[in-house]
């Protein structure tokens, strides 16, 4: 199958979650033999390279580096150029997905808009509503973000919920290293939320435990600081960012996993835990998907404050020891990759009926 991927940034010249997520597609339905072009903005060096290729994806430059509406105009015809079966385009910018479907309708192929989150810095509210109806279907990573993109406009049945995946083989092969008894993990930002962590084991510090924070970001060096004001610093270990080869191993050898974040279109961290055998214990946020991973799970808690929080760290304690939960399989690089394949073929089988 030819896919053509339509997104104006790589992670080269912006890494955000979406684009992660749209490359990690990319290479894995590469690595499968289908045939992937990517349609971006120029990020390899020479003015006079129109193409370049990286782990079996070809990328087309639409133009010598990100211009919105400049990248807009170009993209029809460069999609052209692509001859693809089908089109993933990621939602941000929004006119980028508008106008993918449109040049799509004339080569007569199907458009699928992968919506991650509504970003008002790339599009008004009016071009997010056109890139919600306009697709032949939008996957999201999480019922959260689903009804964002209805209440954008999208027909309940073309929007069908994608989550993140996981290298599974990996929590399965991964040593143990158990020196923490709770861990926190996500981007330190403005959302992170690190603090409800922090204060849930301030109330436990006459108990033996020892925690890490994972995780690197413009709020750091407020946690840690957090952490000294509440005299607990040596007891929580702040990590840093880890890959998951490091991050693994930490979660198989921790207890609870505690996610506590604002905003979160799919808390990846959170899976990467429960798989791992954690007791999720989530502290319910409006703007957070993450209590979707812990509904109706045994080794999973909902939480409302930071002592709520630190009950359960507390009474998770008498739960026997995991360190992995085959329950999470599906969740694996290959079984999400085969969701995606699909939603793909069966759009294509019906595109060609009309």
């Amino acid at each position: 199958m030819r896919v053509a991927f339509v997104s104006m940034f790589t992670s080269d010249h912006r890494d955000t979650p979406a684009v992660r997520r749209a490359e990690r597609v990319a290479k894995h339905l590469a690595a499968r033999g289908h045939k992937v072009t990517w349609l971006c903005a120029q990020w390899w060096g020479g003015t006079a390279i129109p193409e370049f290729e990286r782990d079996g994806i070809r990328y087309l430059a639409v133009t010598q580096a990100p211009a919105t509406e400049t990248f807009r105009a170009k993209l029809p015809f460069r999609l052209r150029a692509a001859k693809p079966d089908v089109v993933h385009a990621v939602n941000v910018p929004p006119s980028h997905a508008t106008t993918a479907k449109t040049a799509a309708r004339l080569l007569r192929v199907p458009v699928v808009v992968d919506w991650w989150e509504t970003d008002e810095a790339f599009g008004s509210e009016k071009r997010y509503r056109k890139a919600a109806r306009k697709p032949d279907a939008v996957t999201t990573p999480s019922e959260t973000v689903k009804t964002e993109v209805r209440e954008h406009g999208a027909s309940g049945d073309d929007v069908v919920v994608v989550p993140e995946s996981i290298d599974f083989d990996l929590v399965r092969d991964a040593a143990v290293d158990d020196r923490f008894d709770a861990v926190w993990a996500r981007r330190l930002d403005e959302h992170a939320n690190v603090e409800t962590f922090l204060l849930a084991l301030a109330e436990l510090r006459d108990r033996d435990w020892s925690a890490a924070v994972v995780g690197d970001g413009p709020a750091r060096d407020a946690a840690e600081q957090t952490a000294r004001d509440l005299r607990i610093d040596d007891r929580v270990t702040f990590l840093g960012e880890l890959p998951p080869a490091e991050f693994v191993p930490v979660l198989k050898g921790a207890h609870a996993f505690a996610q506590t974040a604002t905003y979160e279109p799919f808390a990846t961290e959170l899976l990467w835990a429960l798989a791992c055998g954690c007791v999720g214990i989530v502290e319910y946020q409006a703007g957070s998907s993450a209590h979707e991973l812990v509904e109706g799970l045994d080794r999973g808690r909902r939480v409302t404050s930071p002592q709520e929080l630190a009950d359960e760290i507390v009474a998770c304690g008498d739960l026997p020891t995991k360190h992995v939960d085959e329950e999470f399989a599906g969740f694996d690089h290959d079984e999400i990759l085969d969701e995606y394949v699909t939603l793909y073929r069966d759009l294509v089988d019906s595109y060609g009926l009309f």
